[in-house]
């Protein structure tokens, strides 16, 4: 992303609605709304504006970028006059397109996904060509949930990474922060171009920022996992505990911002059919299935203990980096056995430290 000379564009909520009616013009707009009794992202249609009152939806909004199921070619069993049979991409619509309210969390997620999809021996073109072609507007958060755990994770409510955009919400206002050119781009785009004096609007975002910070109560501290032998952390006593309850239904994966695995299908109909990519879990016992019937993560603690070793240690020492989580609290909120990653992360860095006592 271009990076664009910072500068604070305050937007009348008076004018909101017609602002985005006139982004409909350049973007397909995607937003928070409202389903029974849950929000989620979802395409927006003419004259319809994002919920920008809730705090946060149930799922993440990956799937924007990264479709829960992806059709990715079509083919026909027939024979075409060289007796091959048919075989053929689909077409994707790569136009402009804008996610207005995301949270910080949510937009970080992209970054640590990104390690996987956009690496120097491969390049996922899907996911790649989706979110070239998406501007993140974000939205601060003003008072996290009890759940989140953001500003231990490497992230937090005003977080700006990935981001193109941040909406401070500052009364009959918002405040727009612009952090890359795409950003700028959307603000033009919808008529938005009143500036603010920059020195006093960032003294006010900083102190908005601290008190969200500080309404933060849940922490882990990962500062020793890289240090721990992998082998000497898989074979830890505590997993059985962590796994015991679980029933394996998958739902932490698939709420969680920061997962990526899928599975590819075929769909056959007579003479035709489709590919697909789906979403997939480490959850699942077929996930790792082999065709002989092994499957080497056999048991609800093999798959337990491969989606915390993946998350906090294998990512971290694949890519040199920090947890593959955003500390966003969905997997805490909807586990329905009550298994919570904080505790898990503190059993696995309290480890690493009992170990480095032992070896200095």
């Amino acid at each position: 992303k271009g990076i664009f000379m910072m500068k604070i564009v305050q937007i009348d909520k008076k004018n909101w609605e017609d602002g985005i009616g006139k982004l409909f013009d350049t973007y397909r707009l995607f937003g928070p709304v409202k389903e029974a009794d849950f929000h989620n992202f979802k395409q927006l249609q003419a004259g319809q504006l994002p919920d920008l009152s809730c705090l946060n939806t149930r799922l993440s909004p990956k799937s924007i970028i990264y479709p829960q199921t992806e059709v990715l070619f079509q083919y026909s069993l027939d024979q075409n006059e060289e007796n091959h049979h048919i075989l053929k991409e689909v077409d994707k619509d790569y136009s402009p397109r804008a996610v207005i309210g995301i949270r910080p969390c949510d937009a970080k997620a992209f970054e640590l996904v990104r390690l996987n999809f956009d690496t120097t021996e491969y390049k996922d073109p899907y996911w790649l060509n989706a979110y070239e072609a998406t501007t993140l507007v974000g939205l601060a958060c003003e008072s996290p949930c009890r759940t989140c755990f953001c500003t231990s994770a490497g992230c937090g409510p005003y977080h700006e990474e990935a981001l193109d955009l941040l909406l401070i919400d500052n009364g009959d206002r918002y405040w727009a922060k612009v952090i890359t050119d795409k950003g700028e781009a959307f603000l033009a785009s919808a008529g938005w171009t009143v500036a603010v004096d920059k020195k006093s609007a960032l003294k006010e975002i900083e102190a908005k920022k601290k008190a969200a910070e500080d309404k933060i109560s849940a922490f882990v501290k990962t500062d020793n996992l890289r240090g721990i032998e992998t082998n000497d952390l898989y074979n830890a006593s505590f997993w059985e505990e962590v796994s015991f309850a679980c029933i394996n239904c998958g739902t932490c994966t698939y709420s969680c911002p920061t997962c990526w695995c899928f599975d590819i299908q075929d769909e056959n109909r007579g003479n035709r059919g489709c590919r697909m990519r789906n979403w997939d879990s480490c959850m699942y016992p077929l996930f790792t299935l082999h065709g002989s019937g092994h499957n080497p993560r056999g048991t609800t603690l093999h798959r337990v203990r491969q989606r915390f070793m993946h998350k906090l240690k294998y990512y971290v020492d694949k890519y040199d980096a920090g947890i593959q989580c955003v500390g966003c609290g969905r997997c805490i909120r909807l586990c329905p056995v009550n298994i919570d990653i904080r505790r898990v992360c503190g059993y696995m860095n309290s480890f690493a430290s009992a170990e480095a006592c032992e070896v200095s």
